[in-house]
């Protein structure tokens, strides 16, 4: 797939079939990929770990040198700067405990926990939360009743959407989109679910979602986890609540102000990476979501996902949007071994491989400005924009 390819309704259709008869079982696709790229090594994840702490270290101590009060033009473009390259590098840190919660750092699953949760925490991420939230992504990826983030809004619910459109036009909209993604998407799904699933899960009956109820991330009551997860769920909370202490306790001592610059800008930038990450690794015009009957676990993972180029922010944050289609077929490959992996499933997939060269900056654009609605969550559906609804 490239920038350039945009699909008609009948070749969507052409296609669709094909992907049906050509689609390698999930059996082919691992014995396609070298044994040794499902290895993995604590010892080289936390090699990687340590490689990223220093440039976070190294961040800091240039920032710490910085006037915080009474700042000057040139400060504030510096402070500017160190907010989007800490945030960058510190989004290293949440992918390393992104593939901890699915077990790639290490065979041990208790390793993998007590890393990740650090790891999170440090980055007001809830783990176990989330990890549970993000493994039911992976088991329902481009699922349009049970998927998990980025799951599209139907021609009906972007009604009212389609209004503030029209007020504003195209370009504008396409740019609250942007902001709103990279801004707000992430807190909105931590608290509300937003952009979650439609029904909740399988111990609830797979009910629709009812009008009022809150799915968040921190209670461990909360309708989105099962009850096996509740102790869990609450460690994860614990854990914010004691990091949110020390914060508090660090900002008595440096300044809330100097600990907003040096801490909770940049962590609005990783945000922004991790938000910008599921969001654009699923849309596309061309990448189908699909309703109940439909939908497969191999075609929402193989088909449903596509890998795109980060340039030098491939290196910060170890190649998760350029292997993104080989991460969601097998979840537990380390991501230093992602690109020989990714490299055999392309020769497998061929043609059902998804992949564009264009310039992430430029497909985000494009997506905010063609990828906003679909016409129902039955069948198979394409995104569609708001200039055509």
């Amino acid at each position: 797939m490239t920038k350039s390819v945009k699909l008609s309704k009948k070749a969507r259709s052409q296609l669709a079939t094909a992907s049906k008869k050509n689609l390698p079982t999930i059996e082919e696709l691992r014995n396609c990929i070298p044994k040794h790229c499902f290895e993995r090594s604590p010892v080289t994840g936390s090699y990687y770990i340590l490689r990223d702490g220093i440039v976070i270290l190294a961040f800091g101590l240039l920032a710490w040198q910085l006037p915080y009060e009474n700042v000057p033009l040139w400060a504030y473009i510096a402070w500017a700067a160190y907010a989007f390259w800490q945030g960058t590098a510190l989004t290293g840190w949440w992918v390393i405990a992104h593939e901890c919660g699915h077990g790639a750092f290490s065979p041990s699953q208790k390793l993998n926990d007590v890393v990740g949760f650090v790891l999170h925490t440090v980055l007001l991420v809830p783990y176990f939360g989330w990890q549970y939230s993000h493994a039911k992504h992976h088991s329902k990826t481009n699922h349009l009743l049970d998927g998990e983030t980025h799951v599209p809004s139907t021609k009906k619910g972007f009604r009212a959407y389609k209004k503030v459109h029209d007020i504003i036009g195209d370009d504008a909209f396409a740019g609250l989109e942007v902001v709103l993604h990279l801004l707000l998407g992430w807190p909105m799904y931590l608290f509300i679910n937003a952009t979650g699933a439609r029904r909740l899960n399988k111990e609830f009956g797979h009910k629709r979602i009812p009008k009022g109820e809150i799915l968040d991330h921190f209670r461990p009551d909360s309708k989105l986890f099962p009850s096996t997860w509740k102790f869990a769920v609450f460690l994860s909370t614990a854990g914010l609540l004691i990091w949110l202490c020390i914060l508090g306790f660090v900002g008595t001592k440096i300044g809330f102000w100097r600990l907003t610059l040096m801490y909770f800008f940049p962590y609005l930038w990783t945000n922004a990476w991790l938000v910008l990450y599921t969001w654009l690794q699923h849309t596309e015009e061309n990448i189908p979501h699909w309703g109940v009957e439909e939908w497969t676990w191999l075609k929402g993972a193989a088909l449903g996902t596509i890998d795109r180029e980060y340039g030098i922010f491939d290196w910060f944050h170890h190649d998760i949007g350029s292997t993104h289609v080989c991460h969601h077929i097998f979840s537990k490959i380390p991501h230093y071994h992602a690109h020989e992996a990714t490299r055999a499933l392309k020769k497998k997939l061929g043609k059902l491989y998804n992949h564009t060269d264009e310039l992430w900056i430029q497909s985000m654009w494009r997506v905010a400005k063609t990828c906003h609605y679909i016409d129902g969550v039955a069948g198979e559906q394409f995104y569609k924009a708001a200039r055509d609804y």
